[in-house]
């Protein structure tokens, strides 16, 4: 008992995990956290390791002698808001699956939580399309559909030249496309459907994700503004207000 007590605290000793969140977590929705191990021994590699998060575990069968691996692990929050994640436990039953040994860490990490995306039929009738700024106008421009072929002007950009049906004349000639651009809109969660103001930010939730990459979008909320824009980035910043809304 006591050499197999021994090789199994030497088995977990010299691990060290490093957890990193994804770029969006949802609230009721499994997030896949990056788990990063690290075997810092130089000469005994680790078997059957263990690894436990409030919520998610993994098994990890071996990492070789000053190794890393990489892995995933999923966690759930029910709620919005800042959260931790708390303690990580790695533990083993290495080597004769009598006693489990384990280490504790304390995470210093913390989540962002989005609310849930709940859908929200806003096309329902042209009064909501307009009150939410969901319709859409069509110009001239380079990222819409196909509408015809003319001419080259001199003035066109060259990825807008159609090199095909060019080559099978003397003229240069132009690809036309419409636009499609679409206003602003500006969420007001509390102008949303819904039994409770919960449900209000889940349904803004859902529109910044699905219409900040199209049309730019913004956010009130108690009379703050936050100006619309498009983007990733931008979508990650009104997620957050959402987040934290109501939070300290």
């Amino acid at each position: 008992m006591i050499v197999t007590g021994y090789a199994g605290m030497i088995n977990i000793k010299g691990i060290i995990p490093l957890l990193l969140p994804p770029e969006e977590l949802f609230a009721g929705n499994p997030g896949r956290f990056k788990l990063l191990l690290y075997n810092n021994k130089q000469r005994i590699p680790s078997f059957l390791l263990q690894i436990e998060l409030p919520g998610g575990k993994v098994l990890v069968p071996l990492i070789g002698a000053g190794q890393h691996l990489e892995t995933t692990i999923e966690l759930t929050f029910p709620e919005r808001g800042r959260h931790s994640v708390g303690q990580i436990r790695v533990s083993s039953p290495f080597p004769v699956n009598f006693f489990t040994r384990y280490w504790s860490f304390q995470l210093d990490l913390f989540c962002i939580v989005y609310p849930s995306p709940v859908p929200v039929g806003l096309e329902r009738d042209a009064e909501d399309s307009k009150k939410y700024g969901s319709r859409v106008y069509r110009s001239r421009g380079l990222d819409g559909e196909l509408e015809s072929i003319r001419d080259y002007s001199g003035a066109d950009p060259l990825r807008a030249i159609h090199w095909k049906l060019s080559a099978r004349g003397d003229d240069l000639l132009v690809k036309e496309f419409g636009r499609q651009s679409a206003p602003p809109l500006l969420i007001r969660p509390e102008n949303l459907p819904g039994v409770d103001y919960e449900e209000k930010l889940s349904h803004a939730a859902w529109l910044v994700t699905q219409r900040v990459m199209v049309q730019p979008v913004g956010l009130s909320l108690n009379g703050r503004i936050i100006q619309p824009a498009t983007g990733r980035r931008h979508g990650a910043c009104l997620l957050t207000e959402l987040a934290l809304h109501g939070h300290l």
